[in-house]
């Protein structure tokens, strides 16, 4: 949305140099907007590579919360396996041959 803000806002600055240029022929333009347009030609040209910089480094951003995203999903569901396999594997609370052979048979 910028960029496009940006480009419609250059064609709007183009259409003024040009004007001045149709103007200054017939008769001499006032040099202080010729000064003008060129200040805000360099400030549109900053602009423009500001939000360059800035659309880089979003992207950049955003690989980087996607493998975030990734690598919780994995950590997530190795945490849960990992909940479940200790709560499988606790041994008996009477500690009797025969809650062994319960566990056994459960984890089988």
């Amino acid at each position: 949305e910028l960029e496009n803000q940006l480009a419609a806002k250059s064609k709007t600055l183009d259409e003024l140099k040009q004007s001045l240029a149709l103007n200054g022929s017939a008769e001499q333009a006032p040099e202080a907007q010729s000064l003008r347009i060129a200040e805000l030609c360099e400030m549109m040209d900053s602009i423009v590579k500001q939000v360059a910089q800035l659309k880089a480094s979003m992207q950049s951003t955003l690989e980087q919360w996607r493998a975030y995203d990734e690598i919780y999903a994995e950590v997530s569901l190795m945490t849960t396996r990992y909940f479940y396999c200790i709560d499988q594997c606790k041994p008996g609370e009477e500690g009797s041959l025969e809650a062994l052979k319960k566990q056994v048979k459960t984890l089988q």
